[in-house]
């Protein structure tokens, strides 16, 4: 009886299951039902769970600070800001404005956005392997996904890769149903999704290849000319929306990802692993990704959604040979449901069944101490910029200035990690900056050129540089440093981890 109930959830709700008594009916029939329609439920709420729980702890990094700036800014100054950088994280920024607007900005609130929307993409993942494979792979696919550590990991960030890893799967599983159906009312909604992933991160839209190939494997099988109609018709009208940004993207391309090399082999392991948040995970998920091809009624399904896994991978690899380099793990996190449907069917695979639930428990144990090492204070950021801010904080006088370093550390924008911190009614003026970033339109602000002249009438400065030396102008400009050793003198240095905070007071007419 066990073995048959598991078969009936295993292969559809319709009908009921035989034994020695006749058909199962009644309130086991509805129960079967049940979780059929549910079965997405459980991996959602363990997605979310893992997403938000500890997700306070992790200081902002500088990606999240950026996405914090530019939310923060009324609606024309951002965009205003898009003409000039990030231009490809807008829909993202504007979504997080008015997220910010409603809900404020506190950590967790700050990176719910990306928990949610993992939560989503867990639903797509049970759902393209239910279609694929069955209500088990699915359930399975869904709880594999769910304790992946990157997938942990970006729903605690604020930036759009959850939301590209939502639009991504939500397509595939779109392009599934259209396939069995190719009406307008299913290829519209794909198309919907396929735009979404353009928005959301463009490098995600290479998803399309495996898609168009699956589409023609279809073709190939069933001779419907609908496919080859319906298909192409869909991604013109995705695409579209997307021109313009692709246009503006390309020339920002040199601020945004110049710092990416060429990738080698090393680069692809470490890519590889990073993608799962964990070298032994990501072990265990190549090995059962190889198990439906030994499953007779799997094979087919076990090619399609292998082509949505791997080829975007292998395309962005290639693609990264040239000028302009893609191939970073977070860039290719889209490509992880399709994984985790393929490892799921892996497990439903395998026999006898106790090995299902060994293998289950077993990833999510070969993972837990990446999990833990998420959320813990350092997970996103090394320096402790909320230290830094505490300091400054508990000093404070009104009228008081304060120096962020940048010069060769902007990009670590340590000066929004300073505004984020510090308390709502502690506004010490950035001294050395002529115009700040959101007068400039842009993430970095402009250096004073004459420091002297932008110091003078400030009383009190905090200074804010990376490292632990007892140099507090680490990293300063030579004429910044002038002006602060010739005009101020010290009057207390302070440590935080990464960073070295000093007061300095100006000298009195007796020195």
């Amino acid at each position: 009886m066990t073995a048959r109930v598991a078969d009936a959830v295993q292969h559809g709700p319709a009908g009921a299951v035989d034994d020695e008594s006749g058909p199962v009916r009644g309130g086991a029939a509805r129960a079967l039902a049940l979780l059929q329609r549910t079965v997405w439920l459980w991996p959602a709420l363990v997605t979310l769970g893992l997403g938000v729980r500890g997700s306070w702890r992790p200081e902002l990094w500088r990606d999240e600070l950026a996405t914090w700036s530019a939310a923060t800014r009324s609606t024309g100054d951002l965009f205003d800001m898009l003409q000039h950088v990030d231009a490809v994280s807008g829909s993202y920024y504007l979504l997080m404005h008015g997220w910010i607007s409603l809900f404020g900005d506190s950590p967790t609130v700050f990176r719910l956005p990306s928990a949610l929307a993992m939560t989503g993409a867990t639903v797509f993942v049970v759902l393209a392997g239910r279609k694929l494979f069955g209500p088990w792979a699915g359930l399975f696919a869904g709880l594999l996904f769910a304790v992946f550590p990157s997938v942990s990991r970006f729903s605690q960030e604020a930036r759009s890769y959850a939301f590209a890893v939502l639009a991504v799967s939500a397509a595939t599983w779109l392009l599934l149903r259209a396939l069995e159906r190719p009406t307008v009312l299913r290829w519209l909604p794909y198309a919907v999704s396929v735009t979404a992933a353009g928005y959301f991160h463009m490098v995600s839209l290479c998803v399309l290849a495996p898609h168009a190939v699956v589409v023609l494997m279809r073709w190939w099988r069933e001779r419907r000319a609908r496919l080859l109609i319906g298909f192409p018709a869909a991604v013109l009208v995705a695409l579209l929306p997307v021109v313009p940004l692709v246009l503006l993207g390309r020339k920002q391309v040199g601020r945004q990802i110049s710092w990416l090399h060429t990738p080698n082999l090393q680069d692809f392991v470490n890519t590889w692993h990073g993608m799962f948040g964990s070298p032994l995970i990501s072990g265990c998920m190549l090995c059962l990704a190889a198990l439906p091809a030994a499953w007779p009624k799997g094979r087919r399904p076990a090619v399609e959604i292998g082509l949505v896994a791997a080829m975007p991978v292998v395309l962005i690899w290639e693609v990264s040979q040239g000028q302009t380099s893609y191939f970073l793990d977070r860039y290719l996190l889209f490509t992880l449901p399709a994984w985790a449907v393929l490892a799921g069917a892996g497990l439903t695979a395998l026999r006898p069944r106790v090995l299902v639930a060994l293998g289950l428990i077993g990833t999510a144990w070969l993972g837990l101490q990446d999990q833990q090492n998420l959320r813990v204070r350092t997970a996103h950021e090394w320096s402790d910029e909320k230290g830094a801010a505490h300091i400054i904080a508990k000093g404070y006088q009104p009228g008081d200035a304060v120096v962020p370093v940048r010069g060769d550390a902007a990009y670590m924008m340590l000066d929004f990690a300073l505004d984020y911190y510090l308390p709502k009614n502690v506004e010490p003026k950035d001294v050395f900056a002529e115009k700040t970033a959101a007068q400039r339109h842009d993430l970095f602000a402009q250096e004073c050129q004459q420091p002297e002249s932008c110091a003078a009438g400030t009383k009190r400065v905090w200074v804010v540089t990376y490292g632990s030396t007892d140099d507090p102008y680490k990293g300063l400009s030579a004429a910044e440093v002038k002006v602060l050793t010739s005009e101020f003198h010290q009057d207390e240095v302070k440590h935080v981890q990464g960073l070295t905070v000093t007061l300095l007071e100006r000298k009195t007419a007796n020195g």
